[in-house]
């Protein structure tokens, strides 16, 4: 009889708490993924990550600040991922902020209990795994997500994790927005125009802290499985323990920590408002049999109401035509956040990118070659139809 998963129980202990089990040798089945061929990490490449001095990108000296523009940009282009050094956070405040999650994830699971959410769209949101109601195996992860803009929110337990986590998000965000003008600079728009187009001074942010305890058997599961992030821009900091794995030409890199530094990557919506030219890059984190590793991710995005599309800017070549529809950031969100991450499988599938449009505009290309222009094929299409 072939071998099957039992279900999950309707309350998943943490993995904090399955961990410290004791005597733990091995791990329940519903935490054992498939491996797949391309999994092997590789970490002799020629390459290392790019760098972004940030004091640099915000210089007065414009030769400065238009070289780190262009860098920027090659960093989006060819990674998608990229450390982001000088960039004026405290390192005292980073430290704390990753205390004070450690903090949080002490409390008794039946404080943790009391953060729980029932929606994605919960301001604050404790769980297991990433959507433990829908995952069909569960990652070797619990989390605390807290909507930090356009209104601030925090769990009242650490006492001190409130003003913490103030502090921490509005210089986070600060940076973020800094380098998303540069991102705009690097594709050629006005610097303002991410920031004005999908309204950020209304925009969402974020702080999802992650814990991955140690586990027994490392090599069976995932702290969380290969995904892009939503929104524009994440920063990311880490308790100096690695686990994230980049996907890099087509193979996984591993990411060391960079003390005092932030990691980030460009998001969906940058590929989107892009159209395609800075791509989303694949990420995924590991676990180990030794020692706990926090995270803290910050995605920033669009105000939630906000539309995004491709610039038009972009997409005013005609063998450049728009490759994703516009959606609503908020449905995007929904729509993400309530599946389990499966790749890159909510921005490729018929919600964002209309292939047969791609396909159509494809033909219509093709033809105008033929006709001299896109509008003689319209008009003779019109006439056959």
């Amino acid at each position: 009889m072939a071998a099957t998963h039992p279900s999950p129980p309707l309350k998943l202990t943490s993995v904090k708490a399955l961990a410290e089990s004791p005597g733990l040798s091995s791990i329940p089945s519903l935490y054992t993924f498939p491996k797949h061929t391309n999994d092997e990490v590789f970490s002799d490449i020629e390459e290392s990550i790019p760098t972004l001095d940030f004091s640099l990108l915000t210089s007065a000296n414009t030769d400065e600040r238009s070289k780190a523009v262009q860098e920027l940009g090659k960093a989006c282009q060819d990674w998608g991922f990229f450390m982001v050094t000088n960039h004026g956070v405290p390192e005292s405040l980073m430290k704390a902020i990753i205390e004070a999650s450690g903090e949080f994830f002490e409390l008794t699971e039946e404080e943790k209990r009391g953060f729980e959410g029932k929606n994605v769209l919960d301001p604050i949101r404790y769980g297991t795994s990433f959507n433990a109601s829908v995952d069909k195996i569960l990652c070797w992860r619990d989390y605390l997500k807290i909507f930090q803009h356009p209104q601030f929110h925090s769990p009242n337990k650490p006492p001190v994790f409130r003003e913490i986590a103030a502090e921490y998000s509005k210089k986070v965000r600060q940076v973020a927005r800094e380098i998303l003008r540069g991102v705009s600079e690097s594709l050629g728009l006005e610097d303002d125009y991410i920031d004005k187009t999908l309204n950020l001074e209304q925009g969402l942010q974020v702080l999802a802290a992650n814990l991955y305890p140690p586990c027994p058997q490392p090599e069976l599961t995932m702290g969380f499985p290969a995904h892009s992030d939503h929104g524009l821009l994440t920063l990311l900091i880490q308790n100096q323990i690695g686990g994230l794995q980049v996907q890099h030409k087509g193979k996984w890199v591993s990411i060391d920590p960079i003390p005092n530094s932030f990691l980030a990557n460009i998001g969906d919506h940058v590929e989107i408002l892009s159209n395609g030219k800075y791509k989303s890059v694949l990420h995924r984190a590991v676990v180990n049999n030794r020692d706990v590793r926090i995270s803290i991710a910050m995605p920033h995005g669009p105000a939630l109401d906000a539309v995004v599309s491709p610039a038009p800017k972009l997409v005013e070549d005609e063998r450049n035509p728009p490759a994703y529809r516009a959606m609503k950031y908020k449905d995007y969100l929904e729509v993400q956040q309530s599946n389990m991450p499966n790749g890159k499988s909510c921005l490729e599938s018929g919600q964002l990118l209309d292939s047969q449009d791609l396909i159509a505009s494809e033909v219509i290309q093709f033809f105008a070659g033929l006709l001299g222009s896109t509008d003689d094929v319209v008009r003779s299409c019109s006439v056959a139809l």
